[in-house]
C-alpha cells in the first residue's frame, strides 16, 4: 500500500537504454512533457497540496474537510474512496471500482486507506472548530463522522497534512534523535493497535530478509505485474489525465511512452527489484511495523488512523517515511514477519521505513467534485 508504491525503482540508465533499443529517445522525445505549458504538473501538484483552509462558510468548509481527507496515504494512489456530506456529518465509503484485486484481495489495505483518510478528516475537523464523533464500519460498509460545533483546535499535525508525503528516494542513514524516537513510542494509539519501532542494523537486517522474500514473490507473479502496470503513470500526460496512480517521475525516473514503460516493467527481474528494496531499507534510520490484535474492517480502519497519525508526526519533525509493505501483502511472508517481531497473535498490517532524504515530486489527487456521492 502507498500513496504511491514505494518499492518500484526503475533506473534512469535502464529506462533510457530500453528506450534507445526500442527506437525511442526518452531524453529527447519526452522533453516536451517537461516543458510544454499545458503539461503543468508542478502547478497541478501545488493546487492539490495547497494548505487546508478553515473559517469557511459551512458548505465550503465541509468540502474542504473532504479535500483534506483525500490527501491521505492510500494503496497505489488508487484513491479508493467516496464521500457523502449529510445532516452535519461526512461519510467515507469504499469505492469498489478502485480496489486492488491482486495485491489486496481481501480489501484490507483499501480499508486501511479509508482509515488514513479518516485521520486527516478528524484532524482537519478539529482545526475547523468541530468535535468529531466516529461510527466505525461494524454493521455497514461506511465510516460516519458526525461533526459538532466547538472551538478550533489547531495542532502541528493539521499543518502537516498538505506536507506529508511518502518519500521513496534512498535515505542517508543518519540516526533520528532520541527525542524523536521517544515521540514515536509515545504516540497515542487506537484500541488493539500497536506499533513496533525497529532501529539498529541487526534488527533492520531482519526486515531486509522478509522484504526481499516478499518482493521476489510479488515480482514473480504475472497478475501482480499486470495490476501494477495498470496503475503506473509513465509520463506527465498520463498522470495529469488520470489524477491518480503511481507517477514514475516520483521515483526520479524519466518519462517514456506507456508501451516502453510497460515493456521495461514486465521484463524486470524479481531479484533486481528485491535488491533495490533491500537497499532502501538499509538506507533508512529505522522502521515501524503496525500490528493489530484482530483482522477485520474496524481494525484495518484504526490501523490507517495510526499510520496517518504517525506519518503526520514524522512530517512535523522533517522526517521522511515510505512504505515497504511486501512482507505484509504475501501471506507466508507475513507469518515470517509476525514471528520475527515476536508480536504473538497480533498481525502485521503495515511496514514503513523512516529517515532523512531528498524529497521527490508529489502525487496528484482527484478533485473533491469527483469523489462526492
Amino acid at each position: 500500500m502507498d500513496q504511491q508504491r514505494s518499492h518500484l525503482k526503475l533506473s534512469r540508465r535502464k529506462f533510457l537504454g530500453l528506450s534507445a533499443a526500442a527506437g525511442v529517445s526518452a531524453a529527447g522525445g519526452y522533453t516536451l512533457y517537461d516543458t510544454a505549458p499545458w503539461m503543468d504538473y508542478s502547478g497541478q501538484a501545488a493546487q492539490t497540496w495547497a494548505p487546508v483552509q478553515t473559517g469557511l462558510p459551512v458548505p465550503d468548509q465541509m468540502r474542504e474537510l473532504v479535500r483534506a481527507a483525500t490527501l491521505a496515504a492510500n494503496g497505489h494512489n488508487a484513491q479508493p474512496w467516496k464521500f457523502a456530506i449529510r445532516d452535519g456529518a461526512i461519510e467515507i465509503h469504499p469505492d469498489a471500482a478502485r480496489r486492488l484485486a491482486v495485491v489486496d484481495p481481501h480489501d484490507r489495505e483499501l480499508w486501511i486507506s479509508l482509515g488514513c483518510a479518516l485521520e486527516n478528516l478528524l484532524t482537519a475537523a478539529r482545526a475547523a472548530g468541530y468535535t468529531p464523533e466516529v461510527a466505525y464500519p461494524a454493521s455497514e460498509d461506511v465510516v460516519r463522522v458526525q461533526l459538532h460545533t466547538d472551538a478550533p483546535q489547531i495542532d502541528p499535525a493539521f499543518e502537516a497534512i498538505p506536507r506529508r508525503q511518502n518519500v521513496r528516494s534512498d535515505y542517508d542513514g543518519q540516526p533520528v534523535p532520541t527525542a524523536d524516537l521517544d515521540m514515536l513510542q509515545a504516540l497515542p494509539l487506537e484500541p488493539e493497535i500497536d506499533i513496533h519501532l525497529i532501529t539498529g542494523q541487526p534488527r533492520i537486517e531482519t526486515l531486509v530478509e522478509v522484504i526481499h522474500a516478499g518482493t521476489l514473490a510479488q515480482y514473480g507473479s504475472n497478475p501482480f505485474i499486470d495490476e501494477l502496470v495498470d496503475w503506473l503513470r509513465f509520463n506527465k500526460r498520463e498522470a495529469l489525465d488520470h489524477l491518480d496512480g503511481l507517477f514514475t517521475g516520483a521515483t526520479g525516473n524519466p518519462q517514456v511512452p506507456r508501451w516502453v514503460g510497460k515493456l521495461f516493467v514486465t521484463r524486470m527481474k524479481p531479484q533486481d527489484q528485491a535488491e533495490t528494496d533491500s537497499a532502501k531499507m538499509r538506507s533508512a534510520s529505522g522502521a515501524v511495523v503496525i500490528t493489530s490484535r484482530s483482522d477485520d474492517k474496524v481494525a484495518w480502519v484504526r490501523t490507517g488512523q495510526v499510520y496517518e497519525r504517525l506519518a503526520l508526526a514524522l512530517t512535523t519533525r522533517e522526517i521522511h517515511s515510505a512504505f515497504l509493505n511486501q512482507p505484509v501483502e504475501v501471506a507466508e511472508v507475513r507469518a515470517q514477519l509476525q514471528t520475527a517481531l515476536g508480536s504473538g497473535a497480533a498481525l502485521p498490517q503495515l511496514l514503513l521505513r523512516f529517515g532523512y532524504g531528498q524529497a521527490m515530486p508529489r502525487a496528484l489527487r482527484r478533485p473533491v467534485k469527483d469523489v462526492l456521492l
